[in-house]
């Protein structure tokens, strides 16, 4: 999954990007509100990560600016500003939680799973597809009555792109737009490689190859 970093303190930033990238996250950082403005209307993202103290534009300007354009990327702020008033300031203002700081990275990593399930419907912590079953605290999949697999970081994120959209095909660029970040070099053949990775682990049948279109994995795999 892609994620857009909102931070302009470079500490912060910086453990908060390493902390998505190791929990397999694709990562955009920026550090003003007018930069996040510009990047989500270039790209899809599948969370934004909003400081509220911003240059350019105040966070909350941006989050004004998103839901009134109707965008529904779930977005989750992370502040220091922690008056009663703030929160409600921030949720009624179209956020879907809200974060203080100083906050754990467990904590952070922890909400914005949960952000994800109810965006995607579910209550449950993990993602199914028929057979098909995925762990994002764990970064386990299983599938069919095998028992579960650990995978890697990129496995993972390319597995879980899949399947929160079971039924559609993703093609090359799709995948590679939510497994890898701005400036990350992509080989030529770097998704095939994760899709053989992925069956050895699982079995042919739990990926669709279709061909001269993409991957997927089916409702009822």
């Amino acid at each position: 999954m892609r994620i857009l970093l909102v931070e302009d303190d470079r500490m912060i930033g910086e453990a908060i990007q390493a902390a998505l990238r190791e929990a397999a996250y694709a990562v955009d950082w920026v550090r003003d509100g007018r930069a996040a403005l510009d990047a989500v209307a270039t790209q899809r993202y599948d969370m934004v990560l909003l400081d509220l103290g911003l240059p350019g534009r105040d966070g909350l300007e941006v989050l004004a600016s998103l839901r009134g354009e109707h965008n529904p990327v779930p977005v989750l702020i992370m502040t220091a500003r922690g008056s009663v008033q703030d929160r409600i300031q921030g949720l009624d203002g179209g956020a879907d939680d809200y974060l203080l700081k100083p906050f754990d990275l467990a904590e952070l990593l922890a909400r914005m799973r949960a952000v994800l399930r109810r965006q995607g419907g579910s209550v449950l912590p993990v993602l199914t597809s028929g057979s098909l079953v995925l762990d994002p605290a764990t970064h386990e999949a299983r599938f069919q009555d095998q028992a579960p697999v650990a995978l890697s970081n990129r496995e993972f994120a390319l597995l879980q792109a899949l399947m929160v959209r079971p039924g559609a095909i993703l093609s090359r660029s799709d995948l590679e737009d939510r497994v890898y970040s701005w400036g990350q070099e992509v080989e030529s053949n770097a998704i095939e490689f994760l899709i053989h990775g992925l069956r050895r682990k699982l079995g042919r049948d739990a990926i669709r190859n279709v061909r001269g279109a993409g991957w997927m994995v089916s409702r009822n795999a």
